[in-house]
């Protein structure tokens, strides 16, 4: 063996849950992700098992998708979406039934939603359970982020908050995986000096970082991106490699914009009769995606051409075997450098995987198929597994970095996002205040400082001040972090001025229920 592969996916959304109305356009990005991607991905994990495949992926499960994952309310709503899926595609098989390359689509979004359903049900509707049960087996390696994703440099000038982020991930992971996380995904891969005291406070042994984070450490790696650094109080941190990512992720290059590919952008829900659609869209009141899409990226200006299914799969087959060859001519000019097997960590966000790229579980599965089956010089392992069979690596601070636009954390702090930080430090500054005041209360007070606690952690969600940047949906994310802020506000003046609305507390408690047992002594 003179190479290893470790391919990292992160699993993120931001905590989106809203009892208050019976349907909510934003629950259904959760939704399309375990359609499109959370469900595929099971079932590619369960055909290695199958197959006695050995291949090991990295898996990073945020503790906001977790937590809807497990919620009761939402999983009741996720039933009852895929249940209108499978009917929308039984109206698309009857209303193409004379046309034969949308017909033979329709019947294979039919028997796909029909699988994912049967996958949903035979785990009850558990989908960390499936998860964790891979990892139990030792098939997967699943590893933490901050509990609600927030941009960890830019909560440096409060460090009990990074502390709160974490340690509040690390109980998290705990009550769902029934042990304590070995890694992190720092949220968009972004450090700054300090993080790793806390990490190694929560047993953490490993992080990841973009490529210029390693490259930019003090002293230089003598192995680059090829093998891991320790900080200087021993957490290990694991640099991106730039090719791996460059074939997947760029806009110009990048396997997913194949014209072959399925089109993600023309869907039926803008394209068929409104009232047709309507029962089946995330808002009744507006067009949306229903993920039944008959096109392909055909590529150019002119007209979209009908996707064809079985010229997709042989792409990503190409691109399979295409991206392993490029492993292995890196792992052939680089090991004889080294004085050992050089390791190439390709991080992605999951939901590239099935959602953005329809095509891409099935990539997945190819490229382990081949990897296992086809060659003997790379073999796919987890960044923790390569700890324990390279123990000793050189002990270097990373440099400050994020894999957002331009290697820094300008994406999250802009002309568009720069008013949330005052709010922030204030709140935050608030938080340490009530810890200090009341470690040790009980009973209503306990309440209302955990549900403090949970405000600020939402409103530190790195995912509003992208939104806003992005554009996608401003109001939604402007107003989610007001009201976070507004109700730590409310509860703060209640714990030191006045008293406990407990019926209002009960509102919002029942509203924004995520880690039922975080600890407000974390901010002390």
């Amino acid at each position: 063996m003179q190479g290893y592969l470790s391919i990292v996916l992160h699993a993120h959304l931001p905590f989106v849950r809203h009892p208050e109305h019976d349907k909510f356009l934003e629950e259904s990005w959760l939704f399309e992700a375990v359609t499109e991607t959370y469900l595929p991905l099971i079932h590619v994990f369960e055909t290695w098992r199958r197959d006695q495949l050995a291949a090991r992926v990295t898996l990073s499960l945020s503790p906001t998708l977790c937590s809807m994952l497990l919620d009761p309310l939402l999983c009741t709503r996720y039933a009852r979406h895929l249940d209108s899926l499978i009917e929308l595609a039984d109206k698309e098989i009857q209303r193409t039934h004379w046309d034969r390359a949308f017909r033979d689509q329709a019947w294979q979004y039919h028997e796909r939603f029909c699988r994912a359903r049967e996958i949903w049900r035979q785990y009850d509707g558990n989908l960390v359970a499936a998860f964790r049960q891979f990892q139990d087996e030792g098939r997967l390696e699943i590893i933490t982020t901050a509990a609600t994703h927030g941009l960890l440099p830019l909560l440096a000038g409060h460090p009990p908050s990074i502390r709160g982020q974490i340690l509040t991930a690390r109980d998290h992971y705990c009550s769902c995986f029934g042990r304590d996380p070995r890694g992190i995904w720092l949220p968009e891969c972004a450090y700054t000096t300090g993080i790793e005291k806390f990490l190694q406070e929560a047993n953490i042994r490993w992080f990841t970082l973009d490529s210029h984070g390693i490259l930019h450490a003090q002293p230089r790696p003598r192995m680059g991106t090829f093998a891991p650094i320790f900080a200087p109080n021993g957490v290990a941190a694991f640099g991106r490699d730039y090719d791996s990512s460059r074939q997947v992720w760029s806009k110009h290059e990048g396997y997913p914009g194949d014209p072959r590919y399925r089109d993600f952008y023309r869907d039926i829900g803008f394209d068929l009769d409104f009232d047709y659609v309507r029962p089946h869209l995330p808002s009744p009141e507006s067009r949306g995606f229903t993920g039944i899409k008959y096109y392909r990226i055909t590529g150019g200006e002119g007209e979209k051409q009908i996707y064809q299914r079985d010229a997709a799969l042989q792409a990503a087959s190409g691109h399979a075997r295409h991206f392993l060859e490029e492993r292995l001519a890196q792992v052939r000019q680089v090991a004889p450098l080294l004085d050992r097997p050089p390791i190439i960590v390709a991080p992605y966000d999951a939901e590239l995987f099935g959602h953005w790229w329809y095509e891409g579980p099935e990539f997945l599965d190819f490229l382990a198929r081949k990897l296992c089956h086809e060659q003997k010089e790379i073999s796919l392992i987890t960044p923790g597994e390569y700890l324990k069979r390279h123990p000793t690596n050189q002990v270097a601070t990373p440099g400050a970095s994020s894999w957002g636009e331009e290697g820094y954390w300008r994406v999250w702090l802009n002309e568009t996002n720069e008013w949330i930080y005052p709010h922030l430090q204030i709140a935050q500054e608030r938080m340490t205040g009530l810890a200090n005041r009341f470690p040790d209360a009980t009973g209503l007070r306990a309440r209302a400082l955990q549900q403090a606690a949970r405000e600020l952690l939402l409103a530190q969600a790195s995912d509003w001040p992208f939104i806003l940047r992005a554009g996608t949906s401003p109001d939604y994310a402007r107003r989610r972090v007001k009201d976070h802020l507004l109700r730590f506000i409310a509860l703060h003046e209640q714990l030191t001025l006045t008293q406990i609305d407990e019926s209002w507390l009960r509102e919002i408690e029942s509203r924004d229920n995520l880690f039922p047992d975080v600890n407000w002594n974390y901010w002390k």
